[in-house]
């Protein structure tokens, strides 16, 4: 009879375990959304060369209105909010200089450029980008899916491509949106509460910004709108464990998509910093 110890790794086998670990996950997420952009990319190519191949308007106008048009109130509300904290962030440090007025000038900046993007495509994550990924999710534990592909249709098609688009194509929207209802809402603090000059906001706002503030911001929320709802599909469709894994799915969409959208803005800032678009 063996009294041998049962094997330990040592704590360094560990770690490697867990750092390979995370590569093989993380070649997984990028792999699986390339080839979700990549069938997107091509069945929209099929509809626009073929007539026979139709996306389905009124599963991407439910999809917009689901995604798009609920979200509003909530975009608004938070970009309301940016307007209001850096009105009052920067008015102490501007004070100093007596350049209360250039107010209009940081915040018209910061929230085209970056902030509106940006939190308008974190907002829509927790909002439609974790029901994509639990109602796919639910769809494959409910083998809706295998359902579809027995008929002889592709669930790429059918349920990923209205959602894509409707997801890219409202975050631009809602970032138009999402600019303006900061610039405004930064505009009532300034005016009505730190003394700046109504004209003088209007006139440095305008004077401020540029044709390429309002584009580098709208590109940027059309790319992070691609990654939202790609990774979510892909954490849906892969879906395995029953309800336990619709939840993993739902976190895991969250997570990862937060992290890919703030590392896209980073390397969309240097892009347009090297090209002289700031």
């Amino acid at each position: 009879m063996s009294t041998d110890a049962p094997y330990k790794p040592s704590i360094v086998m560990r770690l490697l375990d867990a750092w390979g670990d995370m590569w093989m996950r993380m070649f997984d997420l990028l792999g699986g959304v390339y080839y979700i952009i990549y069938d997107v990319l091509l069945w929209l190519t099929r509809s626009l060369i073929f007539r026979k191949v139709r996306l389905g308007r009124t599963a991407i106008t439910t999809q917009v209105v689901r995604i798009g048009v609920r979200s509003i109130g909530i975009v608004m509300l938070v970009s309301a909010c940016i307007g209001f904290i850096l009105a009052l962030q920067m008015e102490p440090p501007l004070a100093d200089f007596g350049q209360e007025d250039k107010i209009a000038n940081i915040v018209s900046v910061a929230v085209f450029r970056e902030l509106g993007p940006l939190i308008s495509a974190i907002v829509l994550t927790g909002f439609a980008g974790a029901a994509i990924a639990a109602e796919l999710g639910t769809m494959v534990v409910g083998e809706e899916i295998e359902a579809l592909e027995a008929h002889a249709l592709n669930p790429i098609r059918f349920l990923v491509v209205p959602r894509v688009l409707a997801a890219t194509g409202s975050l631009v929207l809602l970032t138009a949106l999402a600019n303006v209802t900061a610039v405004i809402f930064g505009g009532v603090m300034a005016v009505g509460f730190l003394d700046v000059s109504y004209e003088l906001y209007k006139t440095n706002t305008i004077e401020q910004l540029v044709l390429n503030d309002f584009f580098t911001g709208l590109i940027k929320a059309a790319v992070f709108g691609l990654i939202l709802s790609s990774i979510a599909c892909h954490n849906g469709l892969k879906v395995t464990g029953g309800a336990a894994g619709v939840g993993k799915a739902t976190t895991d969409t969250v997570v990862q998509t937060i992290v890919a959208v703030i590392f896209a803005d980073l390397m969309f800032t240097t892009l347009f910093f090297n090209i002289g678009w700031t």
